[in-house]
């Protein structure tokens, strides 16, 4: 894995003007909305319509505006052909095998989309199964998901068409990958659940009626079961709907096939756990946990005796076990208690293995079917483990092992053993031994010690002058553990450092950390990521003239609020597919299930008020120097509306004084990340980077 010889390096420096054309003349309408009495302007309402003429004008001019400042980058090619070149290397995921046969997903560089590969047995011969770079022209038609029938002989794949959450379903037979069946539509927020070969459970919603299918409300998810060859509108609706009106509804099977579990949520946090068993004609659902207030599921079974992870009387998750006759909690018994880790539990090889998060690390362990402790894994290294799961009758298991240094390798698992060994390594052209990343843990502003890890090149300066990119989330019991990021080796090689803040909100230390920055504790969460840039300046990594902050999704409303919140702190800000306007981002799509973190400018006088205070549009004012700032989105985002970054762009464009560009950067058929073609990823990476080195008047060293 060593990085090939740099024979020649050329520092392009960065230009000191660059023309910027003038933003393009948001209108402004007379809108306004009062809440508890308080009387809110929208003037950019209208770019909500993402189906009117005039907004997609709007977004043809914003990136003539954006691609004519970015063109002039003179080292902007450059960056890009470096991309190609990291990028260009074989890329392999952990093989599974189905049926007869291992199948594993295998890019050779620089295709758009991974191929599914198989081959019959460890000496069979490879062939090609399933190739997504041919469902359509330009890459942007995506595999979103995939599901084989237990004994391999059916397999049901999921598709995304320009980066959307609604998806088709496409059925076939692996032996000669014939078609069966007709194409499911409108499917979203699924998974495929196969009962034998007779067909599969799934979820979605009613198509919108009116509006627009990308930002319409869905609310009351269905589960079906498809029955093979039969059409989509005789599908059984299982459960939801009028009978049980909830948000989310997923399903799957034991690997026995034996229980059908069903998981319903009305938010993101917390889910009732339903079962019944299949094996009993005309059986009616059981209520394992009939309420929403921790998260749980079924891992396994033995016969009638199920495996369950719970979060109840347990922040931290725990493993309990319960006979299916009686399932509810008074009946459980622990089989693997709560630590004072946060725990993900998977099972395969009739073992259940435990992994922990400490401190953002992974720690692996693997249990009994009675919870007996039976090893704690060794792992390659100090990052994040993923993976420890396969069949019952596996005698091995695959999982990978990445950290910022660390390029994502393979190993194969001995589960009698406890042996790893290397499967596939990475061929990515990155010398760990070169760089060093280290966790360090902070003060917030109200005392809470925050964990961060940073990365750079051994042997930097600590001199205030390294350019800085600090990136965070916070949010939804979403933990960030250590993965390595091909984007990143460009800072990393420009001598740059890369810092990874692990904030409240986020999952890291288990429902605590959590809730600690949620509804009326959000502010902790910003807190939290302004403290983690005075760190970085203050012990001399960088200083505001080199630092810039990045996030996406919730991370995009955390970039838009510090920002807000602070704009002198920070040289360049990337908020990217962000939760912009806080008082009505519940309106659209599945937005109102992310209430658990947020609250609702609905909920209460108090609610809004906190919301209306740090919403990023609204947090905006009129003549403050703000940051270089380039906000990303998608016209396919339907989780994420883009209408946020939208009017977030145009009343930032607005207000903002100084010579700094706010530029937004809109990807045509594309949505909020998942499955964008790896030429979109080059490019996205190639302009950030680009902006970044330029607005810090760095330059870029060029590497060959």
């Amino acid at each position: 894995m060593a990085l090939v010889s740099c024979q020649s390096q050329n520092k392009i420096e960065a230009l000191k003007n660059i023309t910027l054309k003038p933003y393009p003349q948001t209108e402004k309408i007379d809108h306004k909305d009062v809440y508890f009495g308080t009387e809110v302007e929208d003037p950019y309402r209208w770019l909500e319509d993402d189906l009117s003429d005039k907004t997609k004008a709007w977004v043809k001019e914003q990136n003539e505006v954006t691609q004519d400042y970015l063109s002039q980058i003179p080292y902007r090619e450059a960056i890009k052909q470096r991309l190609e070149y990291l990028w260009n290397y074989e890329k392999y995921s952990a093989p599974f095998e189905e049926g007869e046969y291992i199948y594993w997903f295998k890019n050779d560089g620089l295709q758009n989309q991974s191929v599914l590969y198989r081959k019959k047995g460890e000496n069979g011969k490879e062939e090609i199964f399933l190739d997504p770079n041919k469902f359509s022209e330009d890459g942007t038609t995506s595999l979103a998901g995939i599901s084989f029938s237990k004994d391999g002989s059916l397999v049901a794949y999921q598709i995304s068409e320009g980066g959307s959450d609604w998806r088709k379903v496409i059925v076939m037979r692996t032996a000669d990958k014939s078609i069966v069946g007709d194409t499911l539509v409108n499917v979203k927020f699924s998974g495929l659940a196969w009962r034998g070969n007779e067909g599969f459970y799934y979820s979605s919603y009613d198509r919108p009626k009116e509006g627009s299918i990308l930002s319409a409300m869905t609310d009351a998810h269905k589960l079906y079961f498809h029955k093979l060859n039969t059409p989509q509108t005789d599908d059984e609706l299982i459960l939801g709907g009028e009978n049980l009106k909830r948000r989310y509804i997923g399903a799957y099977l034991t690997e026995d096939e034996r229980f059908l579990v069903v998981s319903a949520a009305n938010t993101t946090s917390g889910n009732e756990l339903y079962i019944k068993d299949l094996t009993i004609p005309n059986s009616d659902f059981v209520a394992i946990v009939p309420n929403m207030d921790k998260n749980h599921a079924v891992l396994d079974n033995e016969g009638s005796r199920l495996i369950i992870y719970t979060e109840l009387n347990a922040p931290n998750g725990k493993i309990v076990t319960v006979d299916f006759a009686n399932p509810t909690p008074d009946h459980w018994a622990d089989l693997i208690p709560e630590t004072e880790n946060v725990l993900t539990p998977s099972v395969g090889g009739g073992k259940i293995f435990a992994t922990y998060l400490k401190d953002a690390i992974s720690m692996v362990k693997q249990y009994d079917r009675n919870g007996k402790l039976e090893r704690e894994i060794e792992l390659p290294g100090v990052g994040t483990a993923s993976g420890f799961s396969a069949k019952k009758k596996d005698k091995h298991l695959y999982y990978s092992f990445t950290s910022y240094i660390h390029p994502n390798t393979i190993y194969k698992y001995n589960i009698e053993t406890g042996k790893s060994e290397v499967y596939k390594e990475s061929g990515v052209k990155f010398d760990p031994s070169q760089y060093e990343s280290k966790q360090v843990f902070y003060t917030s502003k109200d005392g809470t010690k925050v964990p961060m890890i940073i990365t750079h090149k051994k042997g930097i300066k600590l001199d205030g002058t390294n350019p800085t990119l600090l990136y965070g989330y916070g949010g939804f019991n979403i933990s960030l553990t250590p993965a390595f990021s091909l984007a990143q080796v460009i800072l990393l090689e420009q001598g740059g450092v890369y810092a990874v803040a692990n904030l409240r909100g986020g999952g890291e230390y288990g429902e605590r950390w959590h809730l600690a920055g949620t509804k009326m504790n959000k502010q902790n969460v910003f807190d939290d990521f302004i403290a983690a840039a005075e760190y970085l300046i203050s012990e001399k990594y960088t200083s505001s003239e080199r630092l810039a902050i990045a996030g996406g999704s919730n991370g995009g409303l955390l970039v838009g609020a510090c920002m807000t919140q602070r704009p002198e702190l920070f040289k360049v800000a990337f908020p990217a597919v962000g939760v912009m306007d806080m008082l009505r981002y519940h309106k659209f799509t599945a937005g109102a299930g992310w209430a658990f973190d947020y609250g609702t400018s609905e909920d209460s006088k108090e609610m809004f008020e906190y919301l209306y205070r740090y919403s990023p549009y609204h947090a905006l004012k009129p003549g403050v120097a703000y940051p270089a700032t380039m906000i990303t989105t998608a016209d396919h985002d339907d989780r994420v509306v883009p209408a946020h970054s939208f009017k977030f762009a145009a009343r930032l464009q607005e207000y903002h004084k100084g010579n700094h560009p706010v530029l937004i950067r809109i990807d045509t058929k594309a949505g909020h990340g998942a499955g964008k073609s790896t030429s979109m990823q080059i490019e996205e990476y190639a302009d950030r980077w680009a902006f970044m080195f330029q607005n810090m008047g760095i330059g870029y060293t060029e590497i060959k």
